[in-house]
Order: C-alpha cells, then structure tokens, then sequence
C-alpha cells in the first residue's frame, strides 16, 4: 500500500452574501469507509463521503458470540455517523437481510435521512421500522433498476444481482473521481426460481466505460467454482415430497423467497396443504405475495390449527428456527414448546439452510431433540437440499471481468477470506497494487488514479439487548461473565448505627459459588468471618458503611480464594438499625 497521507486542509472563506462556505486546496478525494462487514460476517455498513456529503450504504447487524451473556444483536459503533451526521444526505440498500439492515432503526435514531431500496426491501424493512414507531417518521423512496437518481454528489444505478433473496441489486455509485460498483451480496444465478437473472449486460457496459473500484462480496471465496443456481434443489424436494408419508415440515430462512417457492410449487403438486408457524415467515410470505415476488394460490395456505384437523399427509409445515434458535418455531416444536405444533412420530423434518458459524451448537442440540421424536430428518449433509446466495471463485472471476475496475476492494468476510480473494484476484491477473485490502474503520482515500488509506478511525460494535434499545457497556458484561463464571455471595449484617455493635449473627447467601458438598460448613465460615471483621473493627469503622462494606469484602475475598480458588462476585448488605 501506499504512505499514509491526510486528507486535503479545508480552508473557510465568505462568499458575497457573507455566508460560510468550504473551498478544497487540492484535488478531492472520495472516502471509503467500512464502519462494518470486513473482518467479520455481518455489520455490513459502509459510508461512501465525498467533501462535505456522505452516504451510507446497507446498515447491518450480526448476532453476538456466546460469551457476550445477554446481548441479543449487535451493531456497528455510530460515533462516525453522530460526528458526521450533518454531512449524511441518504441511506442506500443493496438487500433486506439481517447483516444488510438489522441496524437500520438505531442509525435512523442518531439521523433521520431518506431510505433507497428496492420494492421488496423496503416492504420487508416496513415491519422492523414499525415496531421502533419510525414508519411515519422516515421518507423511503423505492428505485427500479435502471433508474438512475441522484444524491448531491452522487448518482446511484441499481444493477440487478442474483442471491438467495429476491430485488437484490448492486449499486454503479458515480462519483466526481469515478464510477464505484458495489456488488452487495451476489452470485451469479442465470436461472432464478423467481425475478430477473443477474444483469451481466449492464455490469459489462459499466466496464466498458470505466470503473475506478469494486467492492465485490468475499464470503464464499474459498470454495472453487461455481455457486449453483437456486433450481438445483428442487430434484430433492421432489423426492422428498413424493416419498413423505406422514407430515413434512420444512425450515429454512424466512427470506429464502426461491425456497418458498419451491415448497409451495411442489405441497401444489403433492396437493399438500401448507401451514406458516413462525412471525418472521408469515410477515415475509405476507410481504413477498403482496408485492408478486410468490406465486400461491391463497387456497393452498392454511392455519395450524387447520392443519391439526388434517390428515398427516396432507399437510406441510412451513416454519422458522433452521438455525435452532431457542426461541423459533422449529426448536419450540422439537421439544412440545409451541402453542400451534410439536413434532411427532413419522414426521419428515427438512432443514434446508446452511449452518451459520457460531450456530453449530443449538442447530445439533435440535436435531437430536427431532431424532428422540422418531422424526426422519433431512439436511444438506444427506441431500442437495440447500445453495448458497454468495459467490465462489469463478462468481467472483466473472464479477471481475465484467467490471474490469482499476482497484478491488474485497468486503464482507472475515479477515481470511478477504485474504484469500486479493489471492484468487492475483491469479487472474490483478496486479498486487490494485487491490485494497482493508479493514473496518480504515478510510480509503481514491481519486482517478490511486487510492491510499488516509487515516484509521476508530469503530467498534454497539451490543444491544431484547428491549431493542437498551445498550449494554462492557462493565456489564464483565459483571455478567463475573457472576456466569465464579457466582455472587451475599454477606448480610445488621449493625446499629450508634453502638455499632451486631444486632443480629450475620447472613451470608452465595448463588452459582462452586463448592464442596451441600456447601454447610462454607457458610458457617463463610458467617464467622463476617462477624469477627465486624467485630474487630474500629467503632468509627463500624459506624461508616463504605468502611466496614469494604472490610467484610476484602475477609471475605481471601478465605474464598483460599478455601475454592474461586472468585465470586462479593456484595456486603449492611442493614441500619
């Protein structure tokens, strides 16, 4: 990479009307910068800003690691976007996936500017924006393709991409320096269940008139060739749903509208009734038949309780929870949770899904609750049940060469894979100094000739938990983790506040403390320790609760540590009387 270099000084000056304005010493550059998604899978969020105007492309979140105890999602940091948030004139997605607009309401809450998306992202979106009271509050605009609009310094293309869901686009960005093509999540698919093919056409016109850079999808770079078109499941559904005989019930992700396709097609053929369980599914089946992304004849649907009073083979479940999250419809059933089904003897169950990383554990956890059932269970180990929506390597290539940019900038993905596609890119010939291998928080400088990585901001993740806005710092998950890991003690004494003296022999309560036996002679210590502090304490130390709080803790601490080599969370009680 090239030396690191500032951005060009803004000078002030007032023109004739006495108004502020901003002049530039030299030439302008375009900034990029990933505030999420390179690095990690998800937190997809990248801010294109051009002098005083920026925009932000995709806003999304990823689901946290077990060790971050309570925490339900986290976001991208937004101290850029409050910093600049004067500067930010819209918010532009490429797809309405989780990673790509999980975030979208806490930025929408630190600035409140228009949303672009396509027809079945913005409805998908509509749902989230309302349940954060934001559905009147924010201008969305739906762009078709091949509808250029503008955004002050910007001109944005929508370019139809192929992926797991449908109306996903990549954007053609022009810039004062040059034509940007973000591809978002892509593959190439020249034969969807539903929508238009990829729009290779249009992405080679862009190439013949020149791109400056492209930020192109690095997820499934590691595996060679090519992706496989979303039809090349439906040979095992159709044995599936032919051989079944008792009820079929089908997980996969809500948004997998090729998917649901293809169930509803086939519970047609089959003449198999299908019923939705799970809120995510039905609002997005709800969403995708409205706008025409389904084809389902409404006398095909019914309710689960309908579906009860069937017979076994003639019903097909539709249901959420293929990742074996605890509270979704699938892991409910598996284990008689859920009020409208549970699975039962002789069910074919088909988890048609990748396994997302970090899942490993509650999807298996599932399956062996489904197997106790005497369910038959169905995943992509035994059967060609599930695609991938991201590109390999020669999706990657094809990419490339179609768009022919003067940089690559590889996105989305962890380190390794962002690695590995400037690796794949160097064998098709890319010269080492056109690619940008960035992470999260770098600005990456570009005019029309070169790029740079001007300065690092810094950037982080924003942890929130289930009440939807409540941030959680790293103090509370170093409690938290503290209490999960060693447990709380409880010291409890009553003291009269002008003697002094004990009113009463001191309690003391532990939860989640690893101790030997029913732990009864622990806490008989554990009390006398308590009362001899006390007790040798000052009568101006007794008499100061901070004092003689921190006293007991620290008694309490060293025979803790001596006798179980654990160390327990400590909160002495001091009762006045």
């Amino acid at each position: 990479m090239q030396p690191l270099v500032r951005m060009p000084p803004v000078q002030l000056y007032f023109d004739a009307k006495g108004q502020k304005a901003k002049i530039y010493t030299m030439a302008s550059k375009l900034q990029i910068t990933p505030l999420g998604g390179l690095g990690q899978f998800g937190m997809n969020m990248t801010v294109f800003r051009y002098e005083d105007q920026m925009i932000i492309v995709d806003c999304g979140m990823m689901f946290p690691d077990e060790d971050l105890l309570g925490v339900d999602i986290a976001i991208p940091d937004l101290s850029y976007i409050e910093e600049h948030r004067d500067e930010l004139t819209a918010i532009v997605l490429t797809h309405a996936h989780e990673d790509h607009v999980g975030a979208l309401p806490f930025v929408l809450q630190v600035a409140n500017v228009p949303i672009y998306g396509s027809q079945f992202t913005l409805g998908l979106i509509e749902g989230k924006l309302q349940e954060f009271g934001l559905l009147d509050k924010v201008q969305t605009h739906t762009i078709g393709t091949k509808k250029p609009f503008k955004l002050g310094h910007f001109e944005i293309e929508f370019v139809r991409v192929s992926h797991s869901l449908v109306d996903c686009v990549a954007l053609a960005i022009h810039t004062p320096v040059g034509t940007i093509v973000h591809t978002g999540d892509f593959k190439v698919d020249e034969t969807p269940v539903m929508g238009d093919a990829i729009d290779l056409k249009r992405l080679n016109q862009l190439g013949d008139q020149g791109v400056l850079a492209l930020l192109a999808d690095s997820t499934n770079v590691e595996r060679e060739g090519r992706t496989g078109s979303e039809k090349a499941v439906i040979p095992a559904f159709e044995k599936i749903f032919h051989e079944a005989q008792g009820r079929l019930i089908v997980s996969c992700f809500a948004t997998s509208i090729h998917r649901l396709q293809i169930v509803f097609d086939l519970a047609a053929e089959t003449k198999r009734a299908v019923a939705l369980i799970g809120r995510s599914m039905i609002r997005n089946v709800e969403v995708a038949m409205r706008h025409g992304y389904l084809d389902v004849d409404n006398d095909l649907l019914v309710s689960p309780s309908q579906a009860k009073r069937m017979s076994a083979d003639e019903v097909c479940l539709l249901v959420t929870g293929s990742q074996g999250e605890p509270m979704a419809a699938l892991p409910r059933m598996s284990v008689d949770q859920h009020k409208d089904a549970s699975v039962i003897k002789g069910d074919t169950v088909v988890i048609s899904a990748r396994q997302i990383p970090g899942n490993e554990k509650s999807i298996s956890r599932m399956m062996n609750h489904l197997f106790k059932k005497d369910a038959r269970v169905i995943d992509s180990s035994i059967a060609r049940i599930h695609v991938s929506g991201h590109g390999r390597q020669e999706d990657l290539k094809i990419m490339y060469d179609a768009v022919r940019p003067k940089f690559l900038i590889p996105i989305h993905g962890e380190t390794r894979q962002l690695y590995r596609h400037a690796e794949a890119a160097r064998k098709w010939g890319v010269p080492n100094n056109r690619i940008v291998l960035a992470e999260s928080g770098d600005v990456i400088a570009l005019d029309e000739d070169s790029f740079e990585i001007a300065e690092k901001i810094t950037v982080g993740r924003t942890l929130i938990d289930d009440s939807g806005s409540g941030r959680i710092d790293e103090l509370v998950l170093r409690d938290r983790k503290h209490l999960a890991y060693d447990g709380i003690v409880l010291p409890i004494v009553a003291i009269n506040k002008t003697s002094g003296e004990l009113e009463s022999a001191p309690e003391v309560i532990q939860r989640g403390l690893a101790i030997s036996e029913d732990g009864s002679d622990f806490l008989v210590k554990a009390r006398v320790i308590v009362a001899e502090t006390v007790a040798n304490a000052t009568h101006q130390e007794r008499t100061d609760w901070a004092v003689i709080k921190e006293k007991i803790r620290l008694e309490l601490k060293r025979h803790i540590q001596r006798e179980t080599g654990r160390r327990p969370m400590i909160i002495p009680v001091v009762l006045e009387v």
